[in-house]
């Protein structure tokens, strides 16, 4: 099994050490940390990349940035506290990592939260659907050679 980049295993590591209700209460204390759209997205939504597999509509941009770092944006409805915390552990688990940590983050991750009592299979996927298209966001941009949005 893959190792998780420090940032996530420590998330991954609060919700296991959390009793099953417990860990229902952090996913909306991730959900309400979601950070929102800075202006420049928020005007153009266009930039972002929806995220179908998500119950709820989600949307997300990735940039690299000049520094080398991958930057994550995402727009979710407050009334999908689920999606929406996922959404925010995705921000603070890879938000600064390197495209190389981004890619090297398992596909497994969702199921690595000890939320899969909680939260149905549906869900979990949308949480993979979510990495799923920040991992080919990276992939796309550090293969252009150009830090860019989507």
């Amino acid at each position: 099994m893959n190792a998780l980049p420090a940032s996530l295993q420590q998330i991954a590591d609060e919700f296991a050490a959390l009793e099953p209700a417990q860990r229902l209460e952090l996913l909306l204390e991730f959900s309400n940390d979601l950070p929102a759209l800075p202006e420049r997205l928020a005007k153009h939504p266009e930039l972002l990349e929806p995220v179908p597999e998500c119950q709820s509509p989600i949307f997300l941009a990735v940039e690299v940035g000049d520094d080398g770092r991958v930057r994550l944006h995402f727009s979710a409805p407050p009334e999908a506290p689920t999606t929406r915390g996922f959404a925010g552990i995705l921000h603070e688990g890879l938000d600064g990592l390197s495209p190389a940590e981004v890619l090297a983050v398992p596909d497994d991750l969702p199921n690595r939260l000890s939320l899969t009592e909680q939260v149905s299979p549906l869900r979990l996927r949308g949480m993979a659907g979510m990495l799923a298209r920040i991992k080919g966001q990276v992939a796309r941009s550090t293969a252009a050679g150009v830090p860019a949005t989507r």
